[in-house]
This record gives structure tokens, C-alpha cells and sequence, in this order.
């Protein structure tokens, strides 16, 4: 797997930006349509080439001039050929956001910092954190915001436990892994300037795929019984949103394609399907009669700066209950839930969501976030904020002849491994998760819900499952004719 650096005991390297690279998002058409803009057009990394779809009759995210049917004529017999990849700058974690001191960061030794130390050393960077942004506050505010760190409610407290209990791992395997990274140059230790680059990053992409799954509920109910279940995305042809967003959008080529929604423009890999949709209309799913062999769940949990920013919908623990996980799922599927640092989320996932799905809970792993130098992105002691994220992983416990057939020759799943990667600088941009290929059989149905990208040979569901395959956040490599 391309996007694993380094393979240890502990875990792994992962490359994220390698990974969405892989594709190869290379465009091969007949013609080329001035400004860069092309028409019939698929993404391949081969050398065949496929026509675009278009589920609107809009202009593109990208502008150019309108098309006349004449440029093709004009340009026909040129071959024009360009490759788009995930913008690097997305990926420049180049210093950790809060400063930790240098014994705190995995380059060092592994100092044994008992319960009492870590409380310590989180009210201390807490303190720094708020002295920060005091600037503006009056002094009342700030001495009660000061006050505030010092005290340690239940919730801090079950999460101040949990992480003595894992701290010494999270430490040890990703200084290993850091190490390793050091060695062969993939992670690098840097005083340069911040690249100029940034300046030109867009920040805020509005797609409105989450306010079009809200207008979809005001559409007219769709007749099941005479409505296709899937549609492949092969001829150039305009949908109406209506249409996507009742059936599962399917590219079943060998290349990528480009398909515009309400003027904006979205790259989609080879072998990969979804379904633009929120919790209430997951019926398409459903009528798609796929089972998978892994389920990987990003729910989006409720908590309070969640509720304080909008940046996101959340859902409550009754309604992520409500998922139907079991009905997804093959014999001995392997399911993966990502939880928050709230130790209330990680009780609910393991002691009733799972058991509420018929999951076995086999181990629990950490993402570990570091700088492109090594560093944890945050004081690894940190009270609220950790430089690291659960995974909870299970098997879906149904048919238990046909579980026990897909379990032979597969390598049971190992407790507490760590996957250490860069983080996009894009919220909620998650890391692959390639590195389960090691545990599951070849040519497996793969599903991810609540996701916000997509992936060759997945099914990915969510009201945002288009977001980070917006072309603004790639780049055009090369153009050839």
C-alpha cells in the first residue's frame, strides 16, 4: 500500500495525501475546451476516456467560457490530457498548534508522568491557551476563565484517567514510528518560512450538500416500485437533484469521473458509489441489496462546541442507535466507529450501540496527529484537546457458520494500534483506513457512513459525502496535448 510509510509493531505511517493521489486523477479527452475547461470528459489513469455527467445543466465551479458545440469540431483529433491532485497545502502541518515543551514532543524520552503530572501539565498549557486570549477579555473574565482550569468535573476526570491508561503506548509507538519517519526522510525537521501557498488556499467552499438533502424532503415522494435503484454514471446526461438524491450514484469504470451539482464541480473516483442523503432517506441504501464486509462510521457527535459553532448537524445517541448497521452488514463484517475524546461517547459505542447491532468489540486504536517535523500537533497532555482520536472496532455478529467460513485465513484484528499520519487542515477530513487490508479478505464490499469524501471501491453515504471531492480543493498538475 502506497499510502503506508512504515509498518511497526505499534501501527503505522500513513501518508494520507499518497492516498488520495493514487487514483491518478488524470483527464484524457478527444478535444480540449479552451480556459481548461472540458466537456465529455472522465478522469483516468489509463488511456481510455469516458464522457462526463452532469446532473445539471450548469456553468462550472471553475468559470471558463461557455461551450459551443464548434470547439469540438475544431479541436477534434487533439488529445488533451491533464491530472488533477488534492491540493499539498491542505497537508503543511508544519508546526504543532499549541506549543508543547521539547521534552513533551516524541523526539525526546518518554518521562513516566503519573495522573497527578498530567493534571499539571494540562492546567499549565491550559493556562497558556487562555492567557492567549485574554488580550481582549476584561480582568474578571479572565481570572474566572483561569479559575475555571483548575477545577476537574466528572467527565474531565473519566477522560484524565482513560488517558493515563494509554498515554505510555500512544508515546512509545509513535516515537517509533516517528523515528522510522526520520530516517527515511518522509518527516523532516524544518526552520523554513511557511510557504506563500497558503495565502491562496480557499478556505471556506460552499457546496450546499447538507441544505440540499434538507430541500430534498419538500420533494414529491418517489414511486419505488418503478424507480431505478442505482444509476451508473457512464453517458453525459443531466440529472435532476431530485433523482440524486432518491438512488445510488454508481461510477463503475476503471476511471474517474467529473459530475456537476448546482454549478459545482466533483471528482469521482473509479469503482466507487454513493448516496447524497441524510439520516431520513436512507431507504436507497438499503434498496441497493449490498452487503458489506467493513463499515466504517464517522457519526457526527453531539457535544457542545459542536452546538456552539453549527459547523456540522449533530445526532443524538438515539438516533445514531437507529442506523441499520445489522441489515448493511455481512457475516463477520468488521465494524469501525470513530468517537470523540468524551469518555460518555466511547462507553455508549462499546456498552450499547455495538451490543445494540450484535458487534463484538474486539479492540480499540488511536489516530495520532503529528507535524510534518514529528511533533504532536497538540501537547499530548492537553485537558480538552488531544493530539489523538478512538477507533472502535468490532464484528457484526450474524450468521455464525458463514461468520466462522469468512473468518478462516484472515488475521485476527490486534488491540491498541496506532495509525500516525499528517492531518488535512480540512475539518474532519479523516486518514484511509488501507491499513485494515491486512484483516480482511481481498475484493471486499467496503461501506463508509456519514462520510465526506470518497474512496475507489467503496460505497460512501452522508449529507456531505461530495464535500472533500470538490475540484477547488485540487490543482491541476499538467495539461498535454
Amino acid at each position: 500500500m502506497m499510502s503506508v510509510v512504515h509498518r511497526l509493531t505499534a501501527g503505522w505511517l500513513v501518508d494520507h495525501l499518497s492516498f488520495i493521489n493514487q487514483c491518478g486523477y488524470e483527464i484524457c479527452d478527444s478535444f480540449a475546451h479552451p480556459g481548461g475547461v472540458t466537456h465529455s470528459t472522465s478522469v483516468t489513469s489509463t488511456e481510455d476516456y469516458y464522457s462526463i455527467s452532469t446532473f445539471a445543466a450548469t456553468p462550472s465551479s471553475s468559470g471558463g467560457p461557455p461551450f459551443d458545440p464548434g470547439d469540438a469540431v475544431e479541436a477534434e483529433g487533439k488529445r488533451a490530457k491533464m491530472r488533477y491532485v488534492f491540493r499539498e497545502e491542505f497537508f503543511d502541518i508544519s508546526k504543532p498548534h499549541i506549543a508543547a515543551a521539547c521534552e513533551e514532543q516524541p523526539c525526546q524520552g518518554c518521562p513516566e508522568v503519573s495522573l497527578t503530572g498530567i493534571k499539571a501539565n494540562s492546567n499549565r498549557e491550559e493556562y497558556q491557551e487562555g492567557a492567549k486570549s485574554d488580550t481582549g477579555d476584561s480582568l474578571a473574565t479572565a481570572r474566572k476563565k483561569r479559575k475555571r482550569k483548575c477545577v476537574f468535573n466528572q467527565g474531565e476526570l473519566d477522560a484524565l484517567e482513560y488517558h493515563s491508561n494509554v498515554r505510555k503506548l500512544i508515546w512509545d509507538g509513535t516515537l517509533h514510528l516517528v523515528q522510522e519517519g526520520l530516517k527515511s526522510g518522509f518527516l523532516r525537521h524544518t526552520t523554513a518560512k511557511p510557504s506563500s501557498r497558503k495565502n491562496n488556499v480557499p478556505q471556506h467552499i460552499v457546496c450546499g450538500l447538507a441544505e440540499l438533502c434538507e430541500m430534498a424532503k419538500q420533494f414529491p415522494a418517489v414511486d419505488e416500485s418503478d424507480h431505478q435503484v442505482v444509476h451508473v454514471l457512464e453517458e453525459e446526461i443531466s440529472r435532476a437533484e431530485q433523482d440524486l438524491l432518491s438512488c445510488v450514484m454508481e461510477n463503475s469504470s476503471n476511471c474517474a469521473k467529473i459530475i456537476v451539482l448546482m454549478g459545482q464541480k466533483y471528482l469521482v473516483p473509479p469503482k466507487s458509489s454513493f448516496l447524497l442523503s441524510d439520516i431520513s432517506c436512507l431507504q436507497p441504501l438499503l434498496n441497493y441489496k449490498k452487503k458489506y464486509d467493513v463499515i466504517v462510521i464517522d457519526p457526527p457527535w453531539e457535544n457542545k462546541s459542536v452546538k456552539r459553532s453549527n459547523r456540522y448537524s449533530h445526532l443524538s445517541s438515539w438516533q445514531i442507535k437507529q442506523i441499520p448497521v445489522p441489515a448493511l452488514a455481512a457475516p463477520n463484517c468488521l465494524v469501525v466507529t470513530w468517537v470523540t475524546n468524551r469518555q460518555k461517547h466511547l462507553r455508549f459505542v462499546k456498552d450499547e450501540l455495538y451490543p445494540h447491532w450484535s458487534v463484538k468489540t474486539l479492540a480499540e486504536w488511536h489516530w495520532v496527529k503529528i507535524t510534518t517535523a514529528g511533533e504532536f500537533v497538540l501537547p499530548l497532555d492537553s485537558l480538552h484537546k488531544k493530539p489523538y482520536e478512538v477507533l472502535v472496532l468490532g464484528r457484526f455478529q450474524g450468521d455464525v457458520k458463514e461468520a466462522l467460513r469468512k473468518s478462516e485465513c484472515v488475521l485476527p484484528i490486534p488491540e491498541h494500534q496506532l495509525i500516525v499520519s499528517i492531518p488535512c487542515s480540512l475539518h474532519s477530513h479523516k486518514p484511509p483506513l488501507a491499513v485494515l487490508a491486512e484483516f480482511i479478505k481481498p475484493d471486499v464490499e467496503c461501506l463508509e457512513l456519514f462520510a465526506r469524501n470518497l474512496q475507489p471501491g467503496w460505497t460512501s453515504w452522508g449529507n456531505e459525502v461530495l464535500k472533500f471531492q470538490h475540484i477547488d480543493y485540487f490543482t491541476l498538475l499538467q495539461k498535454e496535448n
